[in-house]
């Protein structure tokens, strides 16, 4: 497991969702999204898993995973490598479902308003039918790489 520096583990303490990476049993990639729960600067990170099929299979026979996310205003992104497993969540502390709920609650309140804003409604919202978690991913960070294209970085330091 290694150290995330300041800049990795504050754009991902922000990020609303992460695109997770395992491989299936015949070596392909398998993408699913997930919410983070909690990342620790020292590179453990804790992702929720509502649905127990691929990627939770996955990661039963081979613990090799990456997560990925981007920002799409700043060009800037990173793809954390690692290994992870799946845990129940009974064996973790009772504040998991209070970050679930809270995460559920703040993403149903931006749709509204941004409805609102946009004059246009919606009748079904998604995030409130999503299943009750009963499992975290807890990932060791193995590897970092940052997706910033070079040029962009330079300019960047530049300024």
């Amino acid at each position: 497991m290694i150290k995330l520096n300041n800049e990795v583990y504050d754009f991902f303490k922000n990020q609303t969702f992460v695109i997770v990476t395992t491989l299936d049993p015949d070596g392909s990639p398998h993408n699913s999204c997930k919410d983070i729960i909690r990342i620790s600067r020292d590179g453990r990170i804790y992702l929720l898993d509502l649905y127990l099929k691929s990627t939770f299979n996955n990661l039963k026979n081979n613990p090799r995973m990456c997560i990925a996310q981007v920002n799409e205003e700043s060009f800037t992104g990173y793809c954390l490598k690692g290994t992870g497993k799946s845990v129940k969540i009974k064996r973790l502390t009772p504040g998991i479902m209070r970050v679930w709920q809270r995460k559920i609650t703040a993403r149903i309140t931006n749709r509204i308003i941004s409805n609102l804003k946009k004059e246009k409604g919606q009748n079904v919202h998604p995030e409130s039918l999503l299943p009750r978690p009963e499992y975290l991913i807890v990932m060791d960070v193995k590897e970092i790489i940052d997706l910033t294209p070079q040029h962009i970085k330079q300019k960047t330091i530049k300024t």
